[in-house]
């Protein structure tokens, strides 16, 4: 009988403690694509900063551009998704960086020699070129997953074609959460004409950058300023504000560098404070939780985050 009570203690305390291992994801969600538009309307009212996580957040054990990665990205905090599509052999919509499968996955040379049936044979690896479980993913399955989750950021390869990926946010109904990254106004200007209801992030790093995208009938309400991967003066943070505009720092590279050198220096606080509005960084961990400070400090929040 001590026995048996020995085991049911020894089961309590297992699963005590597997419960408090678990973590808790922290999702955005929004019902609809005028939710989104509010959400990113800048005010001083209307600030709600976020990390955004490049290539998806990978972390030892978490591959770059994988649906696991994206869903522990969330672990740390509301999260926007970064990521890339590139085409199979077969013209399938699947999620990678590199034109080569090498560095990211079990697979050799291009990823355009491969059928995506042929792709499912092989695992993704980590940074630190350790292999996983996870599979090269989908276009589908990231926007299948993504609905109440997360806001994307949808990174398209050279050659992708944007109608094609718009059809497949329509088919799976992610305009409310959905941001297609452009380089170029042309390329903006494109997407505004296939898909007037979504947001572009477009590159604005100057003031003339904005007039020839509103010129090419491109509204403030459906863009999203990405500013540079160094922060811009705050008068251009003032300039796309006072029109309503939320903006988005690349910190990969140096200023996340700099950041896990010094920590206590606060770099993301402080970028949040000078005007940053959205972080796409690699260090995403850190990033978080200056971030939490902040909006925790200036009293802000959204009936979007659970």
């Amino acid at each position: 009988m001590k026995f048996h009570h020995l085991l049911f203690f020894a089961w309590i305390v297992v699963f005590a403690s597997c419960k408090q291992e678990e973590k808790v994801h922290h999702y955005i969600k929004f019902n609809q694509t005028a939710e989104l538009y509010q959400f990113l309307e800048w005010s001083p009212d209307n600030r709600f900063p976020l990390i955004s996580a490049h290539r998806g957040g990978p972390m030892p054990g978490y591959p770059e551009n994988c649906i696991e990665t994206f869903d522990h990205a969330t672990t740390f905090g509301p999260m926007v998704i970064e990521f890339d599509i590139a085409y199979s052999k077969d013209s399938v919509l699947v999620i990678m960086h590199d034109d080569k499968l090498d560095r990211t996955s079990t697979g050799k040379g291009a990823i355009g020699n491969y059928t995506y049936e042929e792709l499912k044979a092989f695992n993704l690896k980590d940074d630190e070129g350790r292999e996983t479980k996870f599979k090269i993913p989908t276009l589908d399955s990231v926007l299948s997953w993504s609905k109440g989750k997360v806001l994307l950021t949808i990174d398209l390869k050279k050659g992708v074609s944007y109608a094609k990926v718009i059809e497949k946010v329509r088919q799976y109904k992610v305009e409310s959460n959905s941001i297609v990254i452009t380089y170029t106004a042309d390329q903006a200007k494109e997407v505004h004409q296939l898909a007037p209801e979504l947001m572009i992030s477009a590159s604005v790093q100057k003031k003339a950058e904005l007039k020839r995208l509103n010129n090419m009938g491109i509204p403030n309400n459906r863009i999203v300023a990405f500013v540079g991967v160094a922060a811009p003066d705050k008068e251009l943070y003032r300039y796309l504000h006072d029109k309503g505009i939320t903006t988005i720092l690349g910190t990969m590279g140096n200023i996340d560098k700099s950041s896990l050198a010094n920590p206590a220096k606060m770099v993301y606080y402080h970028l949040a404070n000078n005007g940053a509005d959205i972080l796409s960084s690699d260090n995403i961990e850190q990033a978080a939780e200056q971030l939490d400070k902040f909006r925790y400090n200036k009293k802000l929040s959204s009936t979007h985050i659970n």
